[in-house]
């Protein structure tokens, strides 16, 4: 095909036409700082005030607590450093506090609680069944009265599993009713990055006290994310020197990327339902061809729980990186996993308690917006092609 086929939208979505229309004026005619009491001032302050607004009420939440900061990576960690920081500050220390979070979470996750073990926090970190859903028996098991803190994402940003947050949220609320506990230990945290493009998502209901999202995930602009924080939970700042975000993200607010990712998710809150349907199609159809064509592969994940446009699968005795160097050559672009990791193997398809070698031959695939059939049966010949050459297709 001469034009190239990008599937790897888990990483970055190219920004709409829509959104950039309405972030223009932004840049250079209406450029004025939101803290500014001037007529242009003004003018940004009402711009930024109408967009988390927007936000808000198509997320289920009130205005102030949406936090904008610069996506999700930021905002996993003011959600863990901001609770943990902010109970140390109130006099509790390290060693008196319990946190938990699953083996597969993103890095940005990850590595913030290794930084608080290694403070002298303790961490438990939960497994995964081999379908890439969280243990709750576990949870259940391992909650204590020093736990503060609690970490599951919403969709795994590699094998796309969706997690069964609320029977998560059911098992908090009985635990604290149990233990006579305050209603907001433990603070339970769900990064929703990749969540935000196809599930639908009502703060409210769900019961979390933080969540985070990322703006280039939905068609938005790069460098803009949210952090939801629940009335009444309060944390530290990540930043200090300002005002601005209710006093926790500090600096001056980037008034484009905020009216990018209001327009952005405007657009996606119109076509969640009937995008969803489109792509469940052809990513069943597209792990149904290349498991029947290519002997051997295997999908990573639970084959119905998971996002519409993702499929991860393993290319047994095939270096992934081979296989993503061959895809790039015939115009196709997928990924061998997290665009934020170097290793060559992945520890989310490690935490499915598979052989090995699967994790150093996973690919993964995330279909988007210019997805559509003619491109998937390229993809799926060019697979052939480069996985059994001798077979004709």
């Amino acid at each position: 095909m001469s034009k190239r086929i990008y599937l790897d939208h888990a990483t970055s979505t190219p920004v709409r036409k829509e959104v950039i229309k309405a972030m223009d004026s932004f840049w250079d005619v209406n450029f004025g700082n939101p803290g500014a009491i001037h007529q242009e001032g003004i003018l940004a302050k009402k711009t930024v005030d109408q967009s988390r607004n927007k936000i808000a009420n198509y997320l289920g939440a009130y205005s102030n607590e949406i936090i904008f900061n610069s996506g999700g990576t930021e905002a996993n960690n003011l959600a863990i450093f901001g609770v943990v920081n902010r109970l140390n500050e109130e006099g509790r220390k390290f060693e008196d506090m319990h946190l938990i979070t699953t083996i597969f979470e993103h890095s940005s996750i990850l590595k913030c609680f290794k930084y608080f073990e290694k403070k002298g926090v303790k961490v438990d970190y939960l497994e995964i069944n081999s379908d890439g859903i969280v243990d709750l028996r576990q949870l259940e098991k391992i909650l204590t009265s020093q736990t503060v803190l609690i970490s599951i994402m919403l969709v795994n940003n590699e094998i796309g599993t969706i997690q069964p947050l609320n029977e998560v949220t059911k098992i908090i609320r009985n635990f604290k009713k149990e233990q006579g506990k305050s209603k907001f230990f433990p603070i339970f945290h769900s990064d929703a990055s990749q969540a935000l493009l196809f599930l639908p998502i009502n703060l409210e209901k769900l019961k979390v006290d933080l969540m985070s999202f990322d703006a280039q995930k939905i068609y938005g602009p790069k460098g803009m994310g949210a952090l939801y924080v629940r009335k009444g939970i309060e944390i530290s700042p990540l930043i200090i020197g300002g005002s601005q975000e209710g006093g926790l993200r500090l600096g001056t607010e980037n008034v484009p990327l905020i009216v990018g990712f209001a327009k952005a998710l405007e657009m996606v809150e119109q076509e969640k339902v009937s995008e969803s349907q489109r792509l469940t199609k052809l990513r069943d159809y597209f792990i149904k061809k290349v498991l029947e064509k290519i002997p051997g592969t295997r999908l990573n994940g639970s084959p119905e729980r998971r996002l519409p446009n993702n499929v991860n699968i393993s290319f047994p005795e095939r270096g992934n990186e081979f296989l993503v160097i061959q895809l790039d050559q015939k115009g196709i672009a997928c990924s061998t996993k997290s665009a934020c990791l170097k290793e060559k193997s992945s520890y989310v398809i490690d935490s499915l308690g598979h052989d090995e070698g699967l994790s150093k031959s996973s690919i993964r695939f995330t279909f988007g917006r210019s997805t559509n059939k003619k491109a998937i049966d390229y993809v799926i010949k060019s697979l052939v092609e480069i996985c059994n050459p001798i077979i004709e297709i």
